[in-house]
């Protein structure tokens, strides 16, 4: 039987990282979360998850955990998040670099296996060439988000170094689904959709992302736990590499919902919006060894 953190697990990504785990009889899930930013109702119903209120940025409160459970594995994904939410509140971004420090040392010291970490696209910044590459693309945003997941992809390949903690390092594009906070994008446009409310885009909306439905997302980072010896040390970026501007993110919201919405633009954010994402997820497709959901598909699986 594997004893497996969850850190966040009350959060969109790490719910849905928790519910999968559990579906195994043979492992226990342990969630932590103070849901800050996270939800209790999107935490499992199953015998097998245990969930601890607690803020990983503290010590005295993440120590509880691992002197009550012997933790086999660690998914950090507690971070703050939300591109507003990081913005206003750069002080409360940079304690999650405390968090980080907390989940290594009591990892190292307790006999943990290996962290699986959620970092994010955002480490890239502005690129030069597309798509980004996990090896090859600089990583030159400094919004404090990014240097914060900057810095624990630092930390966890130090530890590597010094201690031999083994790690998987995730870089998360935009992922989508059920569970989803109201203020990430497709969740609002859908929101506004359903009302039909306006929905309102920064600047002229030719700026581009690519959006991954949550199942890929879990099944990909899944498999670097199921598969011994997959992606040990390494980086691998997970979202879609099929890019979509707002504008036409909107008109597919609209129509799928079959809204009567209007597209409405507003003066572009100050920072944090670059113009274009799109990541290389070659190693993604090998992990995933199935179909993407097509982003029609997973609109209507949200509604």
């Amino acid at each position: 039987m594997s004893n497996i953190l969850v850190t966040g697990g009350a959060g969109f990504i790490g719910s849905h990282i928790a519910a999968k785990l559990a579906a195994d009889p043979n492992n226990l899930v342990i969630i932590a979360d103070d849901l800050s930013t996270g939800r209790k109702r999107n935490i499992p119903k199953k015998k097998n998850i245990v969930f601890f209120d607690c803020d990983v940025n503290m010590l005295s409160e993440v120590i509880k955990i691992f002197l009550k459970h012997r933790i086999d594995y660690v998914f950090h994904y507690a971070a703050v998040v939300g591109v507003d939410r990081t913005l206003e509140h750069p002080v409360w971004v940079l304690r999650d670099i405390d968090g980080i420090e907390n989940i290594l040392n009591l990892s190292k010291d307790s006999g943990v296996k290996k962290i699986f970490y959620a970092s994010s696209s955002e480490v890239y910044g502005e690129s030069i060439t597309y798509p980004q590459h996990e090896e090859t693309t600089p990583l030159n945003s400094r919004l404090p988000y990014a240097v914060v997941k900057n810095v624990g992809e630092a930390f966890l390949k130090s530890y590597q170094q010094e201690y031999g903690l083994d790690y998987t390092i995730f870089r998360f594009f935009n992922t989508y689904g059920p569970n989803q906070r109201p203020d990430f994008v497709i969740s609002k446009f859908i929101e506004a959709a359903k009302r039909n409310q306006d929905i309102t885009i920064y600047g002229d909306g030719k700026q581009t992302r690519t959006f991954c439905y949550v199942n890929d997302n879990v099944d990909a980072c899944l498999k670097t736990f199921d598969e011994e010896g997959s992606v040990v040390n390494d980086v691998v970026n997970i979202g879609s590499d099929a890019e979509i501007s707002m504008n036409d993110l909107a008109k597919a919201i609209i129509k799928v919902t079959g809204s009567k919405s209007k597209v409405v633009h507003v003066p572009p954010l100050k920072e944090g919006d670059m113009p274009r994402r799109q990541p290389d997820i070659t190693k993604m497709k090998q992990l995933l060894g199935r179909d993407f959901t097509p982003l029609e598909d997973g609109l209507k699986r949200c509604l």
